[in-house]
């Protein structure tokens, strides 16, 4: 069982806080098998509302499935609680959003995707399913009469003790 943070880094223009749409986000990853080393190429949604049987014991995960190298059953799940807000102050540094508790794999890549939420500084407005495919988002806050918007997004991955 090995803890692995996703942690984020990006630039907010008139963005307060930017987080996902928890529990409901499909977190998009390219997995590894730590038995075989297998990378697949394929993008993998985990999301913590959706859950599967474990074919050993009765406990569910959040991801299931057997490498295609090996046949090493692995699974993957979000630790309740986890999730995180990246917020103004932790601009520009990276910080960890949430934590996935990994068996027999880990994530190796992070597609932010769409399901964002964004939280306008001073007005408060709230953008809802901000998409965050081409790393980068700008939209234009009435209130404020500004563009706001979150800028060269990247992730990484630690591991937790």
């Amino acid at each position: 069982m090995v803890k692995i943070g996703l942690q984020i880094k990006a630039n907010l223009e008139h963005i307060e806080e930017l987080y996902t749409s928890h529990p409901d986000y499909t977190f998009s990853l390219k997995l590894k098998c730590l038995n075989c080393g297998e990378s697949s190429e394929k993008w993998h949604g985990i999301t913590e509302s959706e859950t599967f049987q474990t074919k050993i014991g009765k406990s569910e995960t959040h991801y299931l499935a057997k490498c295609k190298l090996c046949g090493r059953e692995n699974s993957l799940d979000i630790i309740e609680g986890s999730n995180d807000k990246y917020t103004k102050e932790d601009q520009e540094r990276f910080k960890t959003i949430v934590i996935f508790d990994c068996r027999g794999i880990e994530p190796v890549d992070f597609s932010p995707g769409e399901g964002w939420i964004a939280k306008a500084e001073e007005s408060g407005k709230v953008f809802n399913d901000v998409d965050l495919n081409e790393k980068e988002w700008v939209d234009y806050d009435e209130k404020l009469k500004e563009s706001v918007g979150v800028y060269d997004l990247e992730s990484q991955f630690i591991k937790i003790k």
